[in-house]
């Protein structure tokens, strides 16, 4: 088995263009799982498809392998068409020359992991491969991911961890360009889950395969990705490497799915060049309209990171301050974090200081963010939640 796939050729790996995939609902509504989606995928290129369940990565993932047929649009993989409805093309699964991974693995329960591996290279049909070659590109995919010395266990003998590691090799032993995930790490405990991606991460750089991998996780896709495509109703809206989406996210949906966001809705009171001035509940808001063109009274939200805003004891200089009051301080080893209620409505914005020293529940403290760090987006339909505060779970910091 060779130890580089990686490719000069500037050919995509995948390339989906306009693709479409409905389903009928019970009720007889139609449902567009897949609305219209374009992109692709370079050579050693690993993408994430994030997003909630129910937004169509999974349905998305399973047609580029072939297991369901689109409605409409193109799908080619190393520049060779796939499907295409216009043409009448669809090529079977087994002929894609793609491997993937399942959320279950889907081992089989009566073979030995060597057996499991060595499946796809005996059951590709139009590939003969000698009993010598086989015994070799099994042992090595094997030992790659740190299994050699289970290769006469069965599944019902393995941990998940060592279940996913045969599924890998499995996948890696027909030396394809393209490997597709299907959250193939939901099924483990927290700190395997962890050392798995960072193995799969060394793994896809070292061997240079392209990576298509689904999940709903957005720490598993800010460590895993060189790109992320973020979906909301069978639609991507925004496309780009972790850094961006987390920094410069699109739209109000991708800035809060995206790790843990302030945020607090109001309208333009002015604008200022890219500066804009937000009247809010919190008072006024100054923040950055990155390259948008707002108008004085547009509905739209101010947005920021905790770890942008400052908490301190006496009143900062900068525009964006206002007095507020401790309700709970966490601290978490590499920082704390605290819930402060700011403004007259009390609203309560999450902080995270790196500082060691704790402000006490209860304590009077000033909170402010620089305006180079507030997204200003569009609101979008009024909501009776518009007033209060996003507050996800915890999820790390991609570096700047």
């Amino acid at each position: 088995m060779t130890t580089d796939m990686s490719s000069t050729s500037t050919t995509p790996v995948v390339e989906v263009k306009n693709l479409v995939k409905r389903f009928r609902r019970q009720n007889g509504a139609i449902v567009n799982a897949i609305d219209d989606v374009s992109f692709e995928v370079a050579p050693g290129d690993f993408v994430v498809l994030l997003g909630p369940s129910g937004c169509g990565k999974t349905t998305l993932l399973r047609t580029i392998a072939g297991l369901e047929t689109p409605d409409e649009g193109s799908i080619a993989i190393a520049g060779r068409t796939h499907f295409s409805s216009k043409d009448s093309i669809e090529v079977p699964p087994e002929r894609r020359d793609i491997s993937m991974i399942f959320q279950s693995y889907a081992l089989w329960p009566h073979m030995t992991a060597f057996k499991n591996v060595a499946y796809p290279l005996l059951s590709r049909k139009g590939r003969k491969v000698s009993k010598d070659d086989v015994a070799r590109r099994v042992r090595e995919a094997l030992t790659l991911v740190g299994v050699g010395e289970l290769e006469k266990q069965y599944p019902g003998q393995m941990s998940g961890g060592q279940q996913q590691r045969i599924a890998l090799a499995r996948a890696l032993v027909n030396n394809d360009e393209l490997v597709l995930f299907d959250e193939p790490l939901s099924n483990v405990d927290a700190k395997v889950r962890e050392q798995l991606r960072f193995e799969l991460v060394s793994m896809q750089r070292r061997l240079g395969f392209s990576a298509l991998f689904v999940t709903h996780d957005q720490t598993e896709a800010m460590e895993l990705a060189h790109r992320i495509a973020v979906l909301d109703n069978g639609r991507i809206v925004q496309f780009g490497s972790p850094q961006e989406i987390y920094h410069r996210p699109a739209t109000r949906y991708v800035a809060k799915f995206i790790g843990a966001i302030n945020e607090v809705v109001g309208t333009v009171a002015s604008v200022d060049g890219a500066g804009v001035v937000v009247e809010t509940p919190y008072g006024r808001f100054v923040g950055t309209a990155d390259g948008r063109r707002f108008s004085v009274g547009d509905r739209v939200a101010a947005m920021w990171r905790p770890e942008r805003g400052l908490l301190s004891r006496d009143e900062p200089q900068t525009v964006n301050r206002w007095p507020g009051r401790v309700k709970a301080p966490l601290f978490v080893g590499s920082h704390t974090e605290y819930l402060v209620a700011v403004g007259e409505s009390e609203s309560d914005v999450r902080l995270w200081s790196p500082r060691a020293d704790i402000v006490e529940a209860g304590s009077s403290a000033w909170v402010s963010v620089p305006p180079e760090d507030v997204r200003i987006l569009p609101a979008g339909e009024p909501s009776d939640a518009d007033a209060d505060v996003s507050l996800p779970e915890r999820s790390p910091v991609p570096a700047s």
